[in-house]
């Protein structure tokens, strides 16, 4: 309904969700959900391997002409041309929206009684800056809604992923969360300044929806202006967009032995990276916004990889912004892990 839509991606099935536009997610307001009103399906050439769908996009604050250009495959691939027509001032607009299910994993089980070790159809959003670096946060369900905006300009790409792939992971036969496929967005022309912007919703079960990621432009959207968003729209497996680095496996999080459990012990496993055996044990850079972290230590994993962990101690209710990365010589060799902590 509205202006949600789903693909697959070849070998998996659906999961998360994509959005012509996004108003007031997470707001203390009402959200709005503009709708697809009329669809027009082009025939396809014979031989052709693409099909071509427009769509009009109409709501009480905006109305909108897209048109998908669907590219089947080993991933499947959306080339979408939207042209948004305000009818009033919209600030906090959400272009390209995506939205998925994180109920709980390693790193956020806290209430959780269930016997299946993760129910999510997405664990984290990664992000490709306009600075060329790659960032991974792992989602969370969180007890009262968080809002996380990603300052960038001119993003290259960001997405929802599932990494874990594994029936091991999620012991669900029934739900098949290992099936369920990323999707990134890639910008087609330079969107300029603004921030990917990430809503956490508390959720008690896995039927609803409660994450939404977005870029939302720095400058309004006037009433009465024209603007145009060109980009492509990825289902598909879990991509390594610089297979130099190595990604983010699992986040755990957990009291630290010992007598105060306020601390909390942060382990993050990384993969080896491409091109990274053989060569010693990397450094680690963390920092946090508030609290202080103690005793850094990265390792190598039995069968490849790497091991890192802190320990964490919040500065009473404070939230906090955590940040760490492998590297050597001051070169990253892995993506920048981020992480929110809230009491």
């Amino acid at each position: 309904g509205a202006s949600y839509f789903r693909a697959v991606a070849k070998g998996l099935g659906y999961g998360l969700s994509a959005r012509g536009i996004a108003l007031g997610s997470g707001d203390p307001g009402p959200e709005e959900f503009p709708a697809f009103r009329a669809f027009w399906l082009h025939r396809p050439e014979p031989g052709a391997d693409t099909i071509t769908l427009d769509a009009l996009l109409d709501g009480p604050s905006v109305v909108g002409a897209f048109r998908f250009r669907i590219h089947p495959g080993e991933e499947t691939i959306f080339e979408v041309d939207a042209r948004l027509f305000p009818r009033v001032d919209l600030p906090h607009v959400g272009i390209a929206p995506l939205t998925s299910m994180f109920q709980f994993d390693a790193s956020d089980r806290g209430g959780v009684d269930d016997y299946r070790p993760a129910v999510h159809d997405s664990d984290g959003l990664a992000l490709w800056t306009g600075t060329d670096e790659q960032v991974w946060r792992p989602l969370r369900n969180p007890a009262a809604i968080q809002h996380s905006g990603f300052q960038d300009r001119s993003p290259k790409r960001f997405g929802l992923m599932q990494r874990k792939r594994t029936f091991s992971d999620f012991q669900d036969a029934e739900a098949g969360y290992e099936g369920r496929p990323t999707a990134w967005v890639e910008p087609l022309d330079d969107w300029g300044p603004g921030e990917v912007h990430l809503v956490e919703i508390p959720t008690g079960d896995e039927y609803q929806d409660n994450i939404v990621a977005f870029w939302r432009p720095q400058a309004p959207l006037e009433a009465g202006s024209e603007s145009r968003w060109r980009y492509r729209l990825h289902w598909t497996a879990s991509p390594r967009w610089k297979p130099g680095l190595a990604a983010v496996e699992a986040t755990r999080i957990g009291a630290r032995p010992g007598k105060d459990r306020s601390v909390r012990l942060i382990v993050v496993d990384f993969d080896g990276g491409a091109g990274d055996a053989g060569v010693g044990v990397p450094e680690i850079e963390v920092s946090a916004s508030r609290g202080s972290v103690a005793h850094p230590v990265v390792h190598a994993r039995p069968g490849g990889g790497w091991r890192a962990a802190f320990e964490f101690a919040p500065d009473g209710d404070a939230a906090s912004e955590l940040r760490m990365r492998l590297h050597r010589g001051g070169r990253a060799i892995s993506e920048t892990w981020t992480y929110r902590w809230s009491a």
